[in-house]
């Protein structure tokens, strides 16, 4: 897969990221392996949609800073990355799924749009 490298390093920020803790909301049952792997395809299909818009974006064939396009893929995407960020609220504990995407996510985008952009263009 070609997002595997992100979806590597997400589940891996996230274990780091939030450490052995319990949570009220209801998902103190599941182990962060579990919660991990329950993320993965959120992360994806954020991930993928947001790739797929720049992709989709005659500019990106330009030397426009891919950060712009990201940004400017954003209202397109809101769906699933709003999924995601709850779902990572439910399983890690309020404020944190904002925190993720503020950080580790938005800090490996750019590099897994630019390999799925590049990828689908060879």
């Amino acid at each position: 897969m070609i997002l595997t490298p992100l979806m590597l390093g997400a589940a891996l920020v996230l274990s780091v990221a939030t450490g052995p803790t319990t949570q009220p909301n209801g998902s103190t049952h599941l182990s962060m392996q579990q919660k991990n792997a329950a993320m993965q395809p959120l992360v994806r299909s954020a991930t993928d949609c947001i790739a797929r818009a720049v992709a989709a974006d005659p500019r990106s064939r330009s030397q426009l800073d891919l950060g712009d396009l990201i940004v400017d893929s954003m209202p397109n995407c809101l769906g699933p990355v709003r999924a995601m960020i709850d779902a990572y609220d439910r399983y890690f504990g309020d404020g944190s799924g904002e925190a993720f995407f503020m950080g580790p996510y938005l800090d490996v985008l750019p590099t897994a749009v630019a390999r799925w952009v590049t990828e689908r263009n060879d």
